[in-house]
């Protein structure tokens, strides 16, 4: 039968070749003035106590998402209720703020 563990030097002591050393620590993607969730998703800024709009990476593609949050078990959790937005989408919604905003104060 063969023993597995740890390979002994020439005195007969097991040698540990990490040994004093702390395994590398991860480098972190996001930057200090950049707020993040627990998924990685960049938050622009909440709308309001359970809305939120976030930057996401899905499936290889950017994502504007705008969503509503419920807690459950002390976590901020996505809801159903909200739209994710593509970057075609997101620049089309975006060129046309200023009608939006007409038809807003036209409807007051």
């Amino acid at each position: 039968m063969s023993f597995r563990g740890k390979r002994k030097n020439a005195e007969g002591h097991a040698s540990d070749e990490n040994e004093g050393h702390a395994p590398p620590k991860k480098a972190s993607n996001t930057s200090a003035s950049v707020e993040s969730d627990d998924s990685g998703d960049i938050v622009v800024c909440e709308i309001s106590k359970n809305r939120r709009v976030s930057v996401r990476n899905w499936n290889g593609k950017i994502w504007v998402d705008i969503r509503e949050f419920y807690v459950k078990d002390g976590k901020q959790m996505p809801g159903k209720k909200g739209i994710s937005l593509s970057l075609d989408q997101w620049n089309v919604l975006r060129d046309h703020t200023e009608a939006i905003d007409n038809a807003l104060a036209g409807s007051s």
